[in-house]
């Protein structure tokens, strides 16, 4: 089965100020700066997107091969979900 991944609003405040996204985590009150590529890549995270289908977006954005953004991605993308800003459905 393939995991969609979807957006927790309620863990979260987010702004966005420039090209930085900023989220607060609402448990703790920390704060996490996506820029540049981070924040790319969480404008991807919409609900309709697997793991796959998100790098296969980056991949064209950049212009780069998927397998050689792949690990990153997912590194990201697990980051995300241990903040409990993301979850997989």
């Amino acid at each position: 089965m393939t995991i969609r991944w979807t957006k927790r609003p309620d863990r979260y405040i987010e702004t966005t100020i420039d090209d930085e996204t900023v989220l607060m985590d609402l448990d703790s009150g920390n704060f996490f700066s996506l820029t540049d590529t981070a924040a790319a890549l969480w404008r991807l995270i919409d609900g309709a997107r697997d793991g796959d289908a998100i790098i296969a977006a980056a991949s064209a954005e950049y212009n780069c091969e998927a397998a050689a953004i792949a690990g990153d991605v997912r590194a990201f993308l697990d980051q995300m979900a241990e903040a409990g800003f993301i979850a997989g459905a």
